[in-house]
């Protein structure tokens, strides 16, 4: 998949959450006008209660659509960091995985020169 197209794939992900957020918001916010209308005149409030669901739909669907493009693309990296970071992965796996580097070893001989030191301090303890 070509750039350009994966700029029109993100494009399109990113406008297709938006238009579930804000058919998830304002779908709630018919819920809570069909709950407060029938209280705010109940409890003589009058429209304050719509009010304020109709403006805290409006405010998070505002937040939802002008949510800083700028700071989705800065989380992407370019195709060039892309291929210099996996450049550098390879060399390190190169590294570890090289016969000069055999940690397995170097780990295994520490384990034993323990476990023998440990052995004979416990054998001359036993003779006293």
């Amino acid at each position: 998949m070509g750039m350009g197209m994966a700029k029109k794939a993100q494009a399109n992900s990113d406008r297709d959450i938006r238009v579930t957020a804000t058919s998830k918001i304002w779908g709630m916010t018919v819920g809570i006008l069909a709950i407060c209308i029938p209280l705010s005149a109940a409890t003589r409030s009058g429209p304050i209660l719509p009010l304020a669901a109709l403006t805290g739909a409006t405010v998070g669907t505002l937040a939802v659509w002008r949510s800083d493009d700028k700071k989705s693309k800065a989380n992407y990296l370019s195709p060039q960091k892309v291929q210099y970071l996996e450049q550098r992965i390879a060399n390190l796996e190169t590294i570890i995985s090289s016969d000069d580097f055999d940690l397995q070893r170097k780990i295994k001989s520490l384990e034993s020169s323990d476990s023998a030191d440990f052995l004979r301090e416990n054998h001359k303890a036993d003779r006293l």
